[in-house]
């Protein structure tokens, strides 16, 4: 039995190689090919929903891009704090805000995906940019560096959300493993060919794409998936790139309790069984490679069972994944999340086992505020 267990587990390894080296090595081993500076029309779209202290910081800040041609799409999605008011003022006092105005119905209320086709048929411009209303660059070269990897042939973007660092917090430097972990994939597997998903934090595309699949009608029911199943949806290889220049960045407040972020990972979860079959399998192998290799690795080690040539494996499969996340953390300004690696990979692993067997019982929450 523990001989099939050993080969199983060698089996293992040589998947994690496979993602590590091979599929996520094309992010992480590749050097950033720089801007290319275009003046593509650009509408800034953001979505609010009882956002009235975000939207005050942050809407300022976009209003102050370095660019020539573009536009603030301000979606209220029938607020019921003062976020509206906070609106309309921002209207009155940049020329390149518009604000579209959203009351509930009966059909979609409660539905961002609603909120966001109304803004974008109110956007003008040609290309769309979006980001989420807790959210900001940091650089006022963010339209800039997004919009430079438009081609004639590319007209999806995806982006990097990062969150920001809270000293002396362990859960934040989970959630930000956990953050880079999935810009690895899904920033990977679009330089594979094979994009499936984007962040709305981030996210950028040309308006005929999105009429291309007619929206999100394919999904309106589901409440979340604006950004990943429109993304999964719309993005093939001939028309996806990535951008993760440092002044392309967004940032926002992450959780700051453990209850609500698992709450938050219940959610992107149960969206993504919405994906093609073929990248719900790759990311599940993906997932239950970590699992096994966990498992398989400690009984063969509990059990010294040829233990020299276990742990020389388990050393070398943990050599090539710090390698090559570290790498893709220098490029996302995340590097001191991977100095808890291992440990903090373990505890994700967990985590995610957790929430896919709590989704399993219970459903998770629908309505995105």
């Amino acid at each position: 039995m523990l001989t099939v267990l050993f080969f199983a587990f060698i089996g293992v390894v040589v998947i994690q190689f496979l993602y590590y080296v091979i599929i996520f090595g094309k992010f992480a081993y590749v050097k950033w090919q720089g801007s290319n500076p275009k003046k593509v029309p650009i509408s800034v779209i953001v979505c609010a929903k009882n956002e009235e202290e975000n939207v005050t910081k942050f809407v300022p800040i976009l209003a102050e891009q370095d660019y020539p041609d573009y536009e603030i799409i301000l979606i209220d999605d029938a607020s019921s704090d003062n976020t509206l008011e906070i609106f309309e003022e921002f209207e009155k006092r940049y020329d390149k805000v518009r604000l579209v105005k959203v009351e509930n119905n009966e059909a979609f209320w409660g539905n961002k995906k609603f909120a966001l086709t109304l803004g974008i048929k109110a956007a003008k411009k040609e290309y769309l940019l979006f980001t989420d209303a807790d959210c900001y660059p940091t650089s006022k070269d963010w339209i800039r560096e997004m919009s430079s990897q438009f081609t004639a042939e590319k007209t999806i973007v995806l982006g990097y959300g990062a969150y920001e660092k809270i000293s002396g917090s362990f859960l934040n430097k989970l959630i930000r493993f956990e953050t880079l972990l999935t810009a690895v994939q899904y920033f990977s597997w679009a330089k594979a060919g094979r994009p499936y998903m984007g962040v709305g934090r981030n996210l950028a595309y040309k308006r005929e794409e999105f009429f291309k699949v007619n929206g999100f009608i394919d999904h309106m029911k589901i409440r979340s998936g604006d950004d990943d199943l429109f993304i999964n949806q719309a993005a093939k290889g001939s028309n996806t790139t990535i951008c993760y220049s440092p002044d392309s960045f967004t940032y926002s407040m992450p959780k700051i309790s453990f209850k609500e972020w698992f709450t938050q990972k219940r959610r992107h979860v149960s969206t993504a069984q919405y994906y093609k079959s073929s990248d719900k399998f790759q990311l599940g192998l993906f997932y239950f490679s970590q699992l096994l290799f966990l498992i398989l690795s400690t009984i063969l080690l509990a059990f010294q069972f040829q233990w020299m040539i276990v742990l020389g494996i388990v050393g070398f499969r943990y050599l090539f994944s710090w390698i090559t996340l570290g790498l893709a953390a220098g490029k996302l300004r995340e590097k001191d999340v991977m100095y808890w690696f291992p440990f903090i990979e373990i505890i994700l692993v967990a985590v995610q086992l957790n929430v896919m067997l709590t989704n399993t019982v219970s459903k998770p929450p629908v309505h995105w505020k």
